[in-house]
């Protein structure tokens, strides 16, 4: 860990008031404990520089996310005293102006520029097709005889060899864009230059480089990132969104106090 401490000192340092960051939770679940790891160590860095931090919140989504999930985002950034400079002040404003539905016309487009350069091919696949190949995809998969206008099926982008994402979905077999589109696309379209994200989000900073790499003069490869540990249950596993013992909202229900929870956070580190 301190390691990375010094890692991010030297990030922080590097960032001026300039500087635009972006907090990004998900409506599918309670938060939990290294969702607060995450939003902490962006709003220090960002606080301390004087950069400013946009709330953007990802429901894409839509089969998971829940009203009670979008509340515990506002209740969770307010119990943790986290504020930001642009973005939704509450669910209804989130709904009202700032849901990425709102913003679909924008993935769109970015979908039509990589179509442009003809790496995109049609799937039909399933997950038990895929099953067997345990998370890679393989190549002989990328000739179906499929049009990209074929219904019910996804698109996906052909990648590098070695890629840590092979030949990844950008957009879903419902036509809506898939998550690394939408991400970068917000990226770009609020200006963001630094973004702190979890070790386990690695291959899609890399998927979305490589997308970016495809966007003419889209700025992407400019922006700057920072991956910090992700804190596990004791089983070693990656915490999950729960109503359980290492969620936010229980935390707040029990009386934790939230200084008392970023003390021993900022310990860990």
């Amino acid at each position: 860990m301190s390691t990375f401490k010094a890692d991010f000192d030297a990030f922080c340092t590097q960032a001026n008031d300039h500087c635009k960051w972006r907090l990004a939770p998900t409506p599918s679940g309670f938060l939990h404990l290294g969702n607060a790891l995450n939003f902490l160590l962006i709003w220090q860095c960002a606080r301390q520089n004087g950069g400013k931090i946009l709330l953007r919140i990802d429901d894409l989504d839509s089969e998971r996310k829940r009203p009670a999930y979008l509340e515990d985002i506002f209740e969770s950034l307010h119990w943790l005293g986290i504020d930001w400079d642009e973005g939704p002040r509450s669910p209804e404003d989130f709904e009202q102006n700032w849901s990425q539905i709102h913003r679909l016309p924008l993935y769109l487009d970015t979908l039509s520029q990589i179509k442009a350069s003809d790496r995109l091919f049609a799937c039909a696949k399933s997950r038990t097709d895929l099953a067997p190949f345990q998370g890679k995809y393989p190549e002989t998969f990328r000739d179906q005889g499929l049009s990209l206008e074929t219904p019910d099926v996804c698109w996906r982008l052909k990648t590098p060899e070695y890629h840590p994402l092979a030949d990844f979905v950008v957009r879903r077999r419902d036509g809506i864009p898939a998550y690394q589109i939408a991400s970068l696309a917000d990226d770009l379209h609020f200006g963001i230059t630094h973004i702190i994200r979890g070790v386990d989000l690695l291959p899609s900073t890399i998927a979305q480089q490589y997308i970016g790499s495809l966007l003419d003069g889209s700025g992407f490869e400019n922006i700057k990132f920072l991956h910090h540990p992700l804190l596990l249950d004791p089983q070693g596993k990656k915490l999950s969104k729960s109503a359980g013992a290492t969620s936010l909202k229980s935390m707040r229900d029990s009386g934790m106090s939230a200084e008392d929870l970023k003390a021993e956070l900022f310990a860990y580190l």
